[in-house]
């Protein structure tokens, strides 16, 4: 999950002065309910973001679109979701986390159950943006949550099973979506995904126990505008936001149109089969938390050369015809992808002084804004040369992600440090 500034300081006087209750003690029983129901929160949330991906082609002929307008189900949602990540960050010190992150499931469950009915592309894209700007919720504030209820010494543990939620929700969802879709239609998908929502969100009211540690803090906009500020003037920050831009935004383009690809002559391949391809994201839950060793071992710029150089050797393995080195490919460049990414958002809280949490949240920000620009303009280039279009596309950039990996090596080096919890929370946005 992404560390946001949910938890921003407040004043020392007046935080020294409460008594604040005990941290959730490890195995107990709300310690194994919290980490159930966040586990049931994050599976849900990232199963309504990520399920309609496999069906773009689907969209595309419902409503007689291109492929550039039928990635708009996923760039509307994470386009959405980038603008809705630091203010849910900020409407949790108000509010409280428990309050965000149930209603950010709740609202999720109505816009896909909506979504099912949608009479129009324009009212199945409103209705996607709105889902992306709810779901932000829970991404933005579960860290803090955790940060602030339960005992350091279980933390990792519990983050361990919001990132197998995350991730077993993404996977599962495009598969089951696939498979919904060739036999009973994209609609039901839909409406399936909503169904899913409201349990999960019925469970984790029932199962996360109540905000005991959190105190409400005022909003000031001020203050946060100022430390907004602060984060983009620390050196090596900026370029690392715009690596995440760009390697997000390659990796949404290249499986939203694999999709295409692989459902035209000489592949044909169902909906359901598509879906399945998504389950190579196993390869990418190893290479995460393996990069971030390396890192700490052999320095971050190694390390992320090496997996560019990975992608750019995934790439090239999909313009072959033969269907099983393309698999390979597309393996080798979702390690690739994830291992990289790894290494970029431990990098930022290695170089961020003032709020780590903040540079977290924005680095977050930029990676949902690749997703969403990107992923549309991928779809431009399909249309003017299919996949090897595509290819020239992400070439593009990969060259981007080249000359910034190249840019920060030239950084001071920075101690070594452990960054596992950075691995964490790039796991968890799959």
């Amino acid at each position: 999950m992404s560390a946001i500034p949910a938890h921003l300081p407040s004043s020392p006087s007046s935080r020294a002065s409460e008594a604040l209750p005990p941290p959730l003690e490890a195995g107990s029983a709300a310690h194994r309910s919290a980490k159930w129901a966040l586990f049931v929160g994050g599976f849900a949330v990232f199963a309504m973001f990520y399920g309609p991906q496999p069906l773009l082609s689907l969209f595309g002929a419902a409503f007689d679109l291109t492929p550039a307008q039928a990635s708009g189900v996923l760039s509307a949602t994470a386009g959405a979701m980038a603008l809705g990540l630091i203010p849910a960050g900020f409407l949790a010190q108000r509010f409280g986390p428990k309050p965000v992150m149930l209603s950010a499931i709740v609202l999720g469950a109505l816009c896909s159950l909506l979504c099912a009915v949608a009479t129009s592309y324009p009212a199945l894209i409103a209705l996607r943006a709105l889902l992306g700007l709810s779901l932000a919720g829970l991404p933005a504030v579960a860290s803090a949550w955790l940060a602030e209820e339960m005992d350091p010494k279980a933390l990792g543990q519990a983050v361990g099973l919001i990132i197998a939620g995350n991730a077993a929700g993404g996977m599962s969802s495009r598969l089951v979506c696939g498979v919904l879709a060739d036999l009973v239609g994209w609609r039901v998908a839909f409406a399936g995904l909503g169904a899913l929502g409201a349990i999960a969100a019925f469970e984790f009211w029932r199962s996360l126990p109540p905000s005991r540690r959190h105190r409400p803090r005022p909003l000031h906009p001020r203050h946060a505008l100022a430390d907004l500020r602060s984060v983009f003037t620390e050196r090596g920050l900026v370029p690392l936001f715009g690596l995440a831009l760009l390697l997000m935004g390659s990796f949404v383009s290249f499986y939203n149109y694999l999709g295409f690809r692989f459902g035209q002559a000489p592949f044909a391949l169902s909906h359901a089969a598509i879906g399945a391809i998504f389950l190579l994201y196993v390869v990418g839950m190893f290479s995460s938390p393996w990069a971030g060793r390396q890192a700490d071992r052999l320095g971050s710029s190694r390390v992320l050369a090496a997996m560019l150089a990975l992608c750019a050797a995934g790439l090239a393995l999909t313009l072959a015809s033969a269907l099983p080195v393309i698999i390979v490919g597309v393996a080798l460049f979702t390690f690739g992808f994830f291992a990289a990414h790894s290494v970029a958002s431990s990098w930022v809280g290695r170089l961020a002084l003032r709020s780590k949490a903040l540079a977290s949240a924005v680095y977050l920000t930029a990676y949902y804004l690749g997703a969403s620009s990107m992923g549309w303009l991928g779809g431009h280039a399909w249309q003017a040369g299919a996949w090897p279009g595509v290819l020239g596309f992400l070439a593009l950039l990969w060259v981007g992600c080249v000359a910034i990996a190249v840019w920060m090596a030239r950084l001071p080096a920075q101690a070594p440090i452990r960054a596992r919890a950075a691995d964490a929370d790039v796991a968890s946005q799959f």
